[in-house]
Parts: structure tokens; sequence; C-alpha cells
């Protein structure tokens, strides 16, 4: 089993900054890739951004250049890094873990951005 714990949400002004992160636990110590997705009210869950084992990152277009993700392989957690915040990134954030076939979300966590 695996446990995908984060943290860093919260309310930002727009133009904003807000650092994520997603610690992964439990029987699996090598994950595949590890990422973020959105989902805002009445809205699909959408890839924000995902770095595979060996650091190759996918950024969603409306987040480039304004988000970075990063990850310490060591402890096994991945961190997004959110700068110039507009009101449209306001969602509940959730951290992805994929193991081969495997997939795992974390909980979410709230990130509102609001003047």
């Amino acid at each position: 089993q695996v446990q995908l714990v984060e943290s860093g949400g919260g309310l930002v002004q727009p133009g904003g900054s807000l650092r994520l992160s997603c610690a992964a636990s439990g029987s699996i110590f090598r994950f595949d890739a590890l990422g973020w997705y959105r989902q805002a009210p009445g809205k699909q869950r959408e890839l924000v951004v995902s770095i595979t084992s060996d650091s190759r990152t996918n950024y969603a277009d409306s987040v480039k250049g304004r988000f970075t993700i990063s990850r310490d392989s060591a402890k096994n957690t991945v961190y997004l890094q959110m700068n110039s915040l507009k009101p449209e990134d306001t969602a509940v954030y959730y951290c992805n873990a994929v193991a081969r076939i495997f997939t795992f979300w974390g909980q979410g966590t709230q990130v509102t951005v609001s003047s």
C-alpha cells in the first residue's frame, strides 16, 4: 500500500506564490512518475505537471513558465512551486504517483487564489 500526503495549500492573492509538497510512503520505494493534477468546481480533473524517474517533465500549457515541479527521490517527495498565481488556478490539487501498472492519489489540497 502507498500513502500520498499533500501539504502547502491555502488562500493566496493573485500574483502570489505557494509551494505544495507530497510525501509518498508505503511499500513502493520507486515510482515511474510523480505529478500533480487539479480539479476546479464543475470541471474535470486535469494534469498540471508530471515528472518521470529520469526527470522528464510534462507541463500543462496553462502553467508553463509559472509552475515548477521538483522531486527528492531519496525522500520520495515531490514539490510544486506555483508563482504568479491566477484566480483560474483555484482548484483542489491532487498528488499522483505511478508505479508500473499502479496509480495512486493523495487526498487533495485546496488552493484558492482570490483578492
